[in-house]
């Protein structure tokens, strides 16, 4: 369910937290970010609730284009060998946990861009 849409079907009542991130399955910290699962510039508009260590990673290791193309739901970019490996890495870590996450090589970051 899109964020906004969820605000307003609520009307003024509290909104519940998001119990789970919606990549790796823990539970959410005090930070919740909300992707785009079909990138917004490509069409997007449904959004899940991650921790903003897997938001990076997915950004770091695909283009808007790749995720909207090849990678349309989060269980298709869980396939991908290197969020897998991700996934089995951070599933001990609490959810409030944070490093730095880097980008594959050659890989152009935004600001370059």
């Amino acid at each position: 369910m899109r964020h906004k849409a969820a605000l307003a079907a609520l009307d003024g009542k509290a909104v519940p937290a998001p119990e789970v991130c919606g990549l790796c399955g823990r539970p959410l910290g005090t930070r919740t970010e909300w992707h785009h699962v079909v990138p917004k510039s490509e069409g997007g508009r449904d959004t899940v609730p991650l921790h903003p260590i897997c938001h990076r990673i997915i950004h770091a290791t695909a283009s808007n284009a790749e995720l909207a193309r090849s990678y349309p739901t989060l269980d298709a970019l869980r396939e991908r060998a290197d969020i897998r490996r991700f996934i089995a890495w951070i599933a001990g870590k609490p959810p409030d946990f944070h490093a730095p996450t880097r980008r594959k090589p050659g890989q152009a970051s935004k600001a370059s861009a």
